[in-house]
């Protein structure tokens, strides 16, 4: 398998050698054309290759002593599958000049030239089983990885690649393929975990080379079994198998790439048809020959994470490269991602697989990684700029993408701000949803030019959103003037103008240090790997552990719009005030103590959702998986221990950061295609459990655990009522349910008879989740819109369930939520926005129309503090009062419960029936707490103020999604349930 057309590689070498002359698409193509004619195996053009197939690590055999007449099988534990390198001339050239034969290299080697290439095809498992073949017979049964020089294109200096020839699963990346994992090709590869370890990035050496001297590199290769006979069994000679290892996904990271799943599979089966039930919900998009065009067909899929690749270029770190996706750390970061080392991972308890415990992992499939591409964010920015605020479309964009697309959004107006400065125009643009779908090729999106920001927007809450950022006094007055923060400063001026400290950041609206430095919690971090490869200094930072780390995106304060104009600021969300406020609060920030100290149960925010310890152990790991020194074959050119070799730390932190949004998250389980995304991990593969099947067990652990508990209390069967007190115990450091305003959690109390059936029950529901009362009708306040979305259920009466102390029919519910009223309608009505105020408008989804609140009874943390303490504690962050009042409650008339917060937080109500309303004769009593992140008010609400890809491609999910075989069964969530408790 040789050239057999040197006109057509002769034709091709100017291009194959220049990768960043072409786009991408088009470069792939031209080397597909080069490998598939073997151009590189071109030796009249001066072509080298290895001397032979050799080895890259130890091939070890075992037997199962605990079988009888059991075989021997192998292991290959090689950094790549056995190999043969072929080099360009330019490649020998430089070798030969630089890594010759030892005591002539010189001591300062040059810079590898541009073009200079090495192509490593891989083989089976050991080499001994090609060594005594000609490699010009051999067929790379495992492709070849690939190295382009290519100084000018991304800091590290090479185009990485692995290619397959035809008959593998390999193919251009342009368009994405089915898989949505990592591209073959491209700059800024995971390839550097390994070959940043080594000088100029290869350990290419003048030995290997045919007709060079001296000898490859030897390792233990226990090959003894293969191809030998080793008895008979009935008279017939055995033959025991050869190892395949090299050949198996399980192998090294290369063969994954080879054999890597070719569709995402989904972690669920999905319903071929939606629950009658969701009818009302999706209320026209349930009706056949929609006007919207309600078909997956008309392509509503996000764009592949294939294209969410932004590498650091060739000029190192600069504000114009502050962000890059996070395939830039998944290489280091992720579990598995050398093959050979299994740092970050934990025997599944549950199972046979590996659990991924690495931060690209367990942040990947967290609804933080996930939040550049939520289809139920991007439904609600549609309702926002085609309804609810379309005259102030630019001001709603950037506000949201803000958060969900941070570094997309931050990066564009960077760059604008720096191009604008030099045309004397002081503007930092405005980031549009158009830009989130650009991808880099293909004329059908028509927004190439946004390509970068497209990534970063769609790569989520990412890395480089929270390591490069900085908080406090001093860090604000090193880093306000940088030009990475220009426009930061003119968002903290929009959404915080009469803040301070702190509370300017509120929003998402923090400053970032310098481009060539990111923050992270251990002291003394190994710098080298990441400096040598990225030209960033990984350094301590004194936030990163902080809870204001998590609070300047989970304090939203928002501009209150109305006709196109900002009439007040409200507090759509207050997380992490709820927190600052409650037993849980740590008292203390960067710039010191906060008024009256630490709670009695002080735990910060990443002690929850990042734990770093179960049953007081805590978690001890490398925090990287990076091609050693000293815990790797021996490999040539590389540098020394006391750069590479890293060291386990207690306290490794998973970065699960979940809540308990199960709905997002079996969206992205059952529907990988149509958000773009796989569902096995890039790195560990076969060996891993599903990363979103864990993100699930996770947030079910917390939802069992460390949400809430329940208990039935005093019941009493009288002559004419069945009474019983439900008590609810808050286990969370802020209200419950938290966050975006439109989460809810309900009761359901049913009464039993004698075969557990049901005979009274408030807060049952049906298939959609709408809590319906004993005719099966929704309650009062369940839906907002009629069937055909052509009008508002009599929004004037804002109808809902109110909170209750005591519950007497089956269409009463105690609801926890929080409900929010735009401005009146009627332009002649006077109002005032802000807590307290008597609501005037409409009840509203709308982030940017809240003037008045409904109704807060979320349930209180522990010890949540008294109106004049929390307003001593806001005035400490830079706050007003008006924060204080916001994390208040509303609507709960005399509850004690709510007036004087216990030291378990939560509420306790009353249950008291009319026994002439059970029909039939009660046993026993059950009460249980649900919880719904998108209640069904939220979902019609979207499909009744938005057309359009955002909106169908969100009624596709609700309509099938399937929840039957799932903890969220019913579209209800349930947190803890009391079992029967027997009528004594």
């Amino acid at each position: 398998m040789v050239p057999t057309d040197g006109k057509l590689c002769q034709s091709l070498t100017a291009t194959v050698s220049d990768p960043s002359a072409l786009p991408l698409d088009q470069y792939e193509k031209a080397l597909s054309t080069f490998f598939d004619n073997w151009c590189h195996r071109n030796t009249d053009a001066g072509w080298v290759r290895d001397k032979f197939v050799r080895d890259t690590g130890p091939f070890t055999a075992s037997r199962d002593t605990t079988a009888i007449n059991s075989s021997w099988s192998g292991t290959y534990h090689g950094t790549h599958s056995p190999v043969v390198i072929w080099y360009s001339p330019e490649m020998v050239k430089w070798i030969a000049n630089n890594r010759g034969e030892s005591g002539v290299q010189p001591d300062r080697q040059k810079p590898i030239p541009a073009g200079a290439i090495m192509v490593k095809e891989m083989y089976p498992a050991p080499a001994s089983v090609c060594q005594d073949k000609d490699p010009l017979h051999l067929w790379p049964t495992s492709g070849a990885a690939i190295m382009v020089r290519d100084p000018d294109a991304s800091y590290d200096g090479w185009f990485w690649g692995w290619y397959g020839w035809p008959g593998s699963v390999w193919k251009v990346d342009w368009p994405a393929g089915d898989s949505n994992g990592p591209a073959n090709m491209g700059f800024g590869q995971y390839c550097v975990n390994c070959h940043g370890s080594a000088r100029e990035m290869t350990f290419a050496e003048l030995r290997n080379i045919e007709g060079q001297p001296g000898e490859p590199e030897v390792f233990l290769s226990q090959d003894f079994f293969n191809g030998q006979f080793l008895g008979t069994t009935g008279g017939v000679a055995r033959q025991l198998p050869k190892s395949t290892a090299g050949n198996s996904p399980s192998g090294d990271i290369h063969n994954l790439r080879a054999h890597k799943e070719v569709v995402p599979v989904p972690l669920g089966k999905s319903r071929a048809d939606g629950h009658p039930d969701m009818a009302d919900v999706l209320t026209v998009f349930a009706q056949r020959g929609s006007p919207f065009g309600y078909d997956l067909a008309a392509k509503h899929e996000m764009p592949s994470q294939t294209y969410d690749n932004v590498w650091m270029p060739a000029s190192g770190p600069t504000p114009h490269s502050q962000f890059m996706t996070s395939d830039q750390c998944a290489g280091c970061h992720d579990a598995g991602s050398t093959g050979l080392q299994f740092d970050m991972t934990m025997p599944d308890p549950l199972g046979t697989s590996l659990l991924n415990l690495s931060p690209y992992a367990t942040w990947r499939s967290s609804p933080m990684g996930l939040a550049g591409r939520d289809p139920i964010f991007f439904a609600q920015l549609a309702s926002e700029v085609q309804t609810f605020h379309s005259q102030e479309s630019d001001l709603v964009q950037n506000t949201c993408f803000g958060c969900h697309g941070i570094m997309g959004q931050r990066q564009f107006q960077i760059d604008q701000n720096l191009a604008k400065e030099a045309t004397d125009a002081d503007a930092c643009g405005s980031f549009q949803r158009t830009m989130v779908d650009a991808i880099p090729y293909g004329a059908a999106h028509g927004n190439t030019a946004h390509a970068s920001y497209g990534a970063l927007a769609r790569d989520g809450i990412s890395c480089m959103s929270c390591h490069q950022m900085v908080l406090g006094s001093e860090a604000t007055a090193k880093f306000k003037d940088a030009p990475q923060n220009a426009c930061v400063l003119e968002r903290q001026a929009l959404l915080n103008p009469n803040e301070k400290g702190f509370a300017k950041t509120f929003t998402g609206s923090f400053l970032v240090g310098d481009a060539n430095t990111l923050y992270g919690p251990f002291e003394k971090p190994k710098k080298h790997p990441m400096e040598y490869t990225l030209g960033i200094t990984p350094a301590q930072g004194d936030a990163i552990k902080t809870s204001e780390m998590c609070g300047t995106c989970h304090t939203v304060h928002l501009p209150v719009l109305k006709d196109g104009k900002q009439i007040a600021s409200v507090y759509e969300q207050t997380t992490y005030a709820e927190w600052a406020f409650s037993d849980f609060r740590t008292g203390y920030t960067v710039d010191g103590d906060l008024p009256g100290g630490a709670g009695k149960m002080a735990l910060s925010c990443q002690e929850c959702h990042m734990p770093s310890s179960e049953d007081g152990k805590k978690f001890r790991s490398k925090i990287a998986s990076i091609q050693e020194y000293s815990n790797f074959p021996a490999a040539a050119n590389t540098f020394g221990p006391e750069l590479l070799d890293m060291e386990p730390r207690d306290g490794f932190a998973r970065h699960t950061l979940v809540g308990l949004n199960l709905f997002l998250v079996e969206m992205f389980q059952q529907f990988p295609e149509v958000m773009g995304v796989p569902t096995a991990d890039p790195m560990l593969g076969a060996k891993g459990f599903d990363p979103l099947a864990y993100t699930e067990r996770a947030m079910v652990e917390q939802a069992r655990s460390d949400t809430a508990s329940i208990k039935i209390e005093n019941v009493n069967l009288g002559s004419e009522t069945l009474s019983a007190d439900v008590a609810i115990a808050s286990l969370t450091g802020h209200k419950f349910p938290s966050g975006v305003g439109f989460r809810r959690a309900f009761v359901t109390f049913e009464v039993l008879d004698a075969k557990d059936d049901v005979i009274w029950a408030s807060g049952r529901v049906n298939g959609a989740g709408v809590i319906i009362d004993e005719n099966n009708n929704p309650v009062e306040g369940e839906l907002w819109w009629d069937a055909q979305c052509k009008a508002r259920i009599e929004p004037e009466k804002r109808q809902h369930q109110p909170h209750y102390q005591t519950v007497r029919e089956q269409n009463q519910v105690q609801i926890y939520q929080e409900l929010v009223s735009t401005p009146p309608l009627d332009d002649s009505v006077p109002f005032s926005c802000g807590h307290n105020v008597a609501p005037k408008g409409q009840l509203t989804t709308s982030f940017l129309s809240i003037c008045a609140e409904v109704k807060d009874n979320r349930l209180p943390p522990a010890g949540y503090l008294g109106l004049d303490e929390r307003i001593q504690i806001a005035n400490a962050l830079g706050a007003g009062a008006d924060l204080a009042e916001d994390a208040g409650f509303t609507a709960i008339g005399d509850d004690p419960d709510y007036r004087n917060p216990t030291p378990t937080g939560g509420d306790k109500l009353t249950y008291k029936i009319d026994l002439r309303k059970i029909k039939g004769d009660p046993k026993s009593v059950r009460a249980k707490l649900s919880y719904q992140a998108t209640p069904p008010f939220y979902l019609q609400d979207r499909f009744c103020t938005a057309t359009g890809t955002d909106t169908e491609r969100l009624a596709y999910l609700v309509e099938h999604l399937n929840l039957d075989d799932s903890p969220a069964k019913d579209w209800a969530f349930e947190i803890v349930n009391t079992g029967a408790v027997p009528i004594r």
